[in-house]
């Protein structure tokens, strides 16, 4: 089988990075949302990436204009169905994932590969509610997904191996490297990753150090380019928590536990740039720290 269409369900931070790699790649790209403004501000986005490509002078400006002119926007999910590969990329809710999933069912081909772009939800179960486990993977892409060279490819129990090898291919062929995950909690990056953001938060919870000395030990210190509570504010502090309870949840080990602040601030809606606080007040020319 050869993939030449790829519909993506979301046009947030992730779906429209993922249609802007696949577009500029030579795939026609179908791009749906729950709404025309979601849609419109992906499309902003996606241009606004491409444009800055151009004055770097990594692409033409016929490049640019081809990627756009590959990609095609629907607020009907049921028009996404007959293409080649699937890529959910939705909020990071399991319930919603698998409601996406249940409604593409009656619209697909036979052959459509289906993949979630979730960061840490179990690819055996969201596989498991389709009709096509074995034609299921896991496709976790970094952020933001043009600059970001990796992408998590993670097997359910039942995928099977030509899916696999396809998957590669196709991770391949978008200018990306794929590094092979089982399914369990978080897989790679992410299992590592989480933990050490969840402890900085303890940090500050502690008052170990306030956020600034946090982010620039472990910038300066360790050579990282953001600080763990930088990071945490660019990935968002909803994400972050969603995935502690994962491995929680997932391990069964108290190392895993979510740090309280980090549930207190996601109560408060303080969920990082996104919101305009975080650890970080984003309100002004220049974030502030918020402890």
């Amino acid at each position: 089988m050869e993939i030449k269409t790829v519909g993506i369900v979301g046009a947030g931070q992730m779906g429209n990075g993922i249609a802007h790699v696949f577009a500029m790649s030579g795939y026609e790209v179908k791009l749906t949302d729950i709404s025309q403004d979601a849609l419109d501000r992906g499309l902003a986005v996606i241009l606004k990436n491409l444009e800055r490509q151009v004055s770097r002078e990594k692409i033409s400006a016929e490049e640019r204009d081809a990627t756009m002119g590959r990609i095609s926007t629907t607020l009907s999910l049921i028009d996404i169905g007959p293409s080649d590969l699937i890529i959910e990329a939705a909020s990071e809710r399991e319930t919603i994932k698998t409601a996406i999933f249940e409604d593409l069912q009656p619209h697909l081909k036979p052959t459509t590969i289906l993949t979630s772009n979730t960061s840490s939800i179990s690819i055996t179960r969201l596989a498991s509610r389709t009709d096509r486990p074995e034609k299921f993977m896991g496709l976790h892409f970094m952020n933001p997904v043009p600059v970001m060279k990796l992408v998590e490819l993670i097997r359910g129990i039942a995928t099977d191996d030509p899916t696999y090898q396809l998957m590669l291919k196709v991770v391949d062929s978008i200018g990306k490297t794929a590094a092979s995950a089982e399914d369990f909690p978080a897989f790679i990056v992410n299992r590592i990753l989480l933990p050490m953001i969840n402890e900085a938060v303890y940090t500050l919870y502690e008052g170990v150090g306030n956020v600034k000395s946090i982010d620039l030990s472990l910038k300066l210190g360790a050579g990282h380019p953001m600080g763990p509570l930088e990071l945490a504010d660019f990935i968002g502090l909803d994400t972050c928590l969603a995935i502690m309870n994962v491995l929680h949840d997932g391990l069964a080990d108290t190392k895993y536990r979510p740090c309280p602040l980090l549930t207190k601030y996601v109560e408060a809606g303080w969920l990082g740039r996104k919101s305009g606080r975080g650890f970080y007040d984003y309100r002004g020319e220049t974030p502030v720290p918020t402890r």
